[in-house]
């Protein structure tokens, strides 16, 4: 096999796989990128058997085959170069030589056909949704996901059907619950599927590159596929039951306390310095048109702030982990309106933004 390309493509191609290749190299072959030629284009392709990334780019095919060489190197070897031409030429024992300009380098390969297969989807199965939407879907609720082995079912998210040509995507890992609803059509995922982790982030990256409109989806009983531009992605779904998420909704919450995210953002941020480092406790005290925040480390100091904020109901002390709280006021506008729904000291707090039901997130209190 022999192909040039340009830096450039090739260097975006390879860039694309280094979130999915194997670290842990329980088998060599997955440490490795798959170079082939393809009905006159080259292709790229990594896995790691539960997640893989296909890329497609345009060069010169002198002449065709398949070879694989470490995808890391392979990707900081490009990276380094600075002649516009790349030329990768396969040598004997499935060594690889890259050459640009006066750069020589000959790379260890493996043989390709150890390689796994890439997981293929019917053409007719794809589904269009808006991307920028579905990336805000992730990026709203996947700070939330479990990342506890033993209950896999919370490793990833729930993606469903929730009516008429609106989808929700939730995730929990026991201590908060993210929900997000967005009108993008039907998907054929009544039931709903789950998606690990990090098959999320990968989708992510994926879509941080706004030159597309939309993104394909396509469903089988056990993988989702993903098409975007030059990219193809195959994940692998999670196999069990995702939790009745409606039931961990409260809806017999007594008092709401409505407050700028801006203020309540940075509050939390300064007086969670001096919280735990372990378990980031903070006090939440609510009275009368005010919001008072304390931390009290023994080892440290303590810190507290008082905040104004829309509250008539009965006074009430509750203490939570002030990350979980910032991780859901991150992920909102710095000039929305946040809604905490509350009812007692050991019941779980909503927080929305005001007057948004599309977007919701639960977070359990814990005791200071």
């Amino acid at each position: 096999m022999e192909i040039r390309a340009r830096r450039e493509d090739f260097l975006s191609a390879l860039s694309r796989t280094q979130g999915t290749v194997e670290r842990r190299n329980t088998m060599p072959i997955l440490a490795n990128v798959l170079i082939e030629t393809h009905t006159n284009r080259i292709r790229v392709t990594a896995t790691d058997l539960e997640v893989g990334v296909r890329a497609s780019l345009n060069g010169e095919i002198v002449t065709s085959g398949r070879v694989t060489v470490d995808a890391r190197k392979l990707y900081e070897i490009v990276r380094e170069l600075s002649e516009e031409m790349i030329e990768l030429q396969r040598l004997e024992n499935d060594r690889v030589e890259i050459r640009s300009g006066k750069s020589v380098f000959k790379m260890v390969g493996l043989d390709a056909q150890e390689f796994p297969v890439f997981a293929q989807s019917a053409e007719g199965d794809r589904k269009e949704c808006p991307a920028q939407v579905l990336k805000e879907m992730i990026d709203k609720t996947i700070f939330s996901v479990s990342t506890d082995e033993t209950r896999s079912n919370l490793n990833g998210a729930l993606l469903h059907e929730s009516g008429d040509n609106t989808v929700r995507m939730v995730t929990t890992d026991g201590h908060r619950l993210s929900l997000v609803q967005r009108e993008i059509g039907p998907l054929g995922i009544q039931k709903g599927v789950i998606i690990p982790r990090k098959g999320l982030g990968e989708i992510r990256r994926l879509l941080e590159d706004s030159g597309e409109a939309t993104v394909s989806l396509g469903l089988t009983e056990n993988m989702v596929f993903v098409w975007y531009g030059d990219v193809e992605m195959s994940i692998r779904l999670i196999d069990g039951e995702f939790p009745d998420y409606d039931k961990v909704i409260p809806s017999d919450h007594t008092s709401e306390a409505n407050v700028a995210q801006s203020n309540l953002f940075r509050a939390l941020r300064r007086v969670s310095l001096l919280s735990s480092d372990r378990y980031r406790g903070v006090r939440v005290e609510l009275k009368g048109g005010g919001m008072f925040i304390s931390a009290n480390n023994p080892d440290l100091g303590e810190a507290a702030e008082e905040l104004d904020v829309d509250y008539q109901g009965a006074r009430l002390s509750i203490g939570y982990n002030a990350q979980y709280l910032l991780d859901i006021l991150g992920v909102l506008e710095h000039d929305d309106k946040v809604t905490l729904a509350v009812k007692d000291d050991q019941s779980p707090t909503v927080l929305k933004r005001n007057g948004d039901e599309s977007l919701l997130y639960v977070v359990m209190p814990m005791r200071i």
